[in-house]
């Protein structure tokens, strides 16, 4: 199944070119100013810097800007993403710590599920038929027929309760839960494998952008803010 095509991805425009905007009234209003011309321009320019220079080092993540060595990071490195993704997924949820620890805690429910999952009385039923229909039929019906069995009924059941306990231990501890561990850990790895497959640059850069698309346009933000604090302090040392 082939990955649904995404919209394309819209940079937090909003609080980045709002800023900036500020920034460039701030150096227009400084630049046209009576007073104080050179302070305000000066503040408005390293404003208007800081915005811009942030807000291209936001764009060269996600997209290949021309003669900018370095730009397009998410997409030239797109392979390095989709191993880590798994690496994270394997070593942090699925390693065979955690999943050796969940048998462990869970072994001793598991086969509390299946002894009551089992009609332990149907079961007896059952063996008491097949032992009426064996060559044994003809002694048990000496000896009062089924009903001389019922007083095994009690202690068969409770032997099966202990052997069924027994094997869901085994099978989910010692070797039987190493084989459960590394079946478990490569049918998750090839779940992974082919999910990943599917992924383009294109997936990629979209699923990083969804994850820290609201908050990139605050760069801009402290940029311009920064930017115009220095521009301030440089006019008032310089003045």
């Amino acid at each position: 199944m082939s990955i649904p095509d995404i919209p394309s991805y819209t940079l937090p425009m909003n609080k980045s070119f709002g800023t900036n905007l500020i920034s460039l009234f701030i150096s227009v209003g400084g630049y046209f100013s009576p007073v104080h011309s050179d302070l305000i321009f000066m503040t408005g320019m390293f404003a208007l810097s800081g915005g811009i220079t942030n807000w291209l080092a936001i764009h060269m993540l996600f997209e290949k800007v021309p003669l900018l060595y370095g730009s397009g990071v998410i997409p030239n490195h797109f392979e390095d993403f989709k191993s880590s993704i798994k690496t994270l997924i394997l070593a942090q949820f699925f390693s065979p710590e955690n999943i050796e620890k969940f048998f462990e805690q869970n072994s001793d429910s598991a086969a509390a599920d299946i002894n009551e999952k089992i009609d332990f009385d149907r079961v007896f039923v059952d063996l008491t038929d097949v032992i009426e229909g064996s060559q044994l039929g003809s002694m048990l019906a000496m000896a009062g027929g089924k009903k001389a069995l019922e007083p095994l009924r009690k202690p068969v059941t409770l032997k099966l309760r202990e052997i069924i306990s027994e094997l869901a231990d085994e099978s989910m501890g010692g070797s039987g839960k190493n084989y459960f561990t590394s079946t478990i850990i490569a049918k998750v790895e090839h779940i992974i494998d082919n999910r990943l497959s599917e992924l383009t640059p294109e997936n990629v850069k979209q699923i990083v952008q969804d994850m820290i698309s609201k908050h990139l346009g605050w760069l801009v933000v402290w940029g311009g803010v920064f930017g115009g604090a220095i521009g301030l302090m440089l006019s008032l040392l310089g003045g």
